[in-house]
């Protein structure tokens, strides 16, 4: 049996080198529990069975509009993956899920050089859950993108199905149960921070379109590009279809950073850390709750008497974290972020323990806090573990909170003027309270 390696391209996409057997039988590659078996079937000699992979081409823009009709074109896979994985129907097994579609952009990034390997080894959807991940890239880093399915391949995940790149979010979102939107520009010497919220937002507007033309109505999406809080508002805003309750700023970060300070202060391991809420913007801004927060099941206070440590030292710690490693280590802190993105998709994917909560960026409409509507705040969150969550209405406020809530509040309010001609709401005006933009995204 005879195979000829052909390879085609066309202005519109990359092709890969796919495999033809011109014979009576096709070549298809089926994975059952992990394990990958080849079949043969025959075919009529007349038709030729080609596998065709390739990805998006350079040149194709992100449209303003799509029709149905091209809304719901399949994106190419990439390699290995465009092998058809023909289970039968004997060959199903119960441990199997239905397969979870994942778009994560800024793919060829530093965060999701960390995230995607995850992501495909089970360890955020689970150890049965088949995965497709479709990544979305620009065209400066389309073949560092190449790379990145590449080294996906050679890992051999039993649970990654499927691979696509791309850089039109209008292909590469077709049919996403979760977006992970990680990349965004970062703010240059001499950027106004009036400056960044416009470039970032048209980013975001953009992909909150494509979103609501290709992507399931029950996508779940996880803002993680700066500033993460309004970028998701700007989203949700151009995504009208898609409930407004689907989209998170990532704020799991801060959570992580600050129970960490609070186990290193109290003198025990992260985990007796519980209830650990941040408030607010992923800024300088946010508000660190450590009156809410529990220690092995006491309140802090009980735990931890400085309260002068707690108001200042600790949140100033939290609030500048990013920074500060940055400085020592010459990067930014992509692994960590990687990994409280994971922790966040887990919070919602599975239940939460009683009497626990979580932290996220929601949005804020019918809220029980008294926290202006209409914009993306983190929050104290609880899940049933269906990709849904409630707000947690059992937390105390006292003077000092309530002051650090209402300052988070009152910027990004004032961020939300800044980016009213993204967000449908008219002219904007940029009028902010000050720099409160987080040093790591300088």
């Amino acid at each position: 049996m005879a195979a000829v390696a052909e390879l085609t391209s066309s202005s519109s996409s990359y092709t890969k080198t796919a495999l033809q057997f011109s014979s009576q039988f096709s070549y298809v590659s089926t994975r059952v529990s992990g394990s990958r078996r080849v079949c043969l079937r025959p075919i009529p000699i007349s038709q030729s069975s080609r596998i065709r992979c390739s990805v998006t081409s350079k040149e194709v823009q992100a449209p303003v509009a799509v029709k149905t009709e091209e809304a719901k074109k399949k994106p190419d896979c990439y390699g290995v993956f465009c092998l058809t994985y023909d289970l039968k129907a004997e060959e199903e097994t119960k441990s199997w899920k239905k397969m979870v579609n994942v778009a994560v952009s800024g793919a060829a990034g530093m965060i999701s050089n960390h995230l995607l390997f995850k992501l495909a080894s089970g360890e955020v959807f689970g150890p049965d859950q088949p995965v497709a991940l479709k990544l979305l890239g620009s065209e400066r880093s389309l073949q560092a993108l190449e790379g990145v399915a590449m080294e996906l391949e050679d890992s051999l995940f039993p649970l990654l199905r499927e691979v696509s790149i791309g850089i039109d979010p209008y292909e590469v979102f077709q049919d996403a149960e979760w977006a992970l939107l990680i990349g965004a520009k970062p703010r240059g010497p001499g950027m106004e921070r009036a400056g960044l919220l416009d470039i970032n937002g048209q980013i975001f507007a953009e992909q909150g379109k494509a979103l609501n033309a290709v992507a399931s109505r029950n996508v779940k999406t996880i803002v993680v590009g700066n500033p993460c809080n309004t970028n998701a508002l700007i989203c949700l805003k151009n995504a009208p279809d898609i409930p407004a309750k689907n989209f998170h700023a990532l704020t799991r970060l801060d959570e992580n950073r600050a129970k960490c300070q609070l186990a290193l202060k109290a003198g025990v391991f992260y985990d007796k850390v519980s209830n650990m809420t941040i408030w607010g913007n992923h800024s300088t801004t946010q508000v660190p709750d450590f009156l809410n927060a529990k220690i092995d099941g006491l309140p802090v206070k009980e735990v931890i008497k400085d309260t002068k440590w707690l108001e200042e030292e600790f949140t100033e710690v939290v609030q500048t974290r990013g920074g500060v490693l940055i400085k020592k280590w010459g990067r930014s802190s992509a692994a960590s972020t990687a990994v409280s993105i994971v922790d966040a998709i887990r919070s919602l994917v599975t239940p939460t323990p009683e009497g626990d909560w979580f932290s996220t960026g929601v949005y804020t409409a019918g809220n029980p806090y008294g926290i202006a509507d209409d914009i993306v705040f983190s929050m104290p969150c609880r899940s049933k573990g269906d990709g849904d969550y409630e707000l947690v209405k059992d937390v105390k406020f006292d003077d000092y909170l309530w002051s650090r809530i209402k300052k988070t509040e009152a910027e990004l309010l004032a961020e939300k003027k800044c980016v009213a001609h993204l967000t449908g709401e008219g002219i904007a005006v940029c009028d902010l309270p000050g720099d409160t933009m987080l040093p790591g995204e300088m």
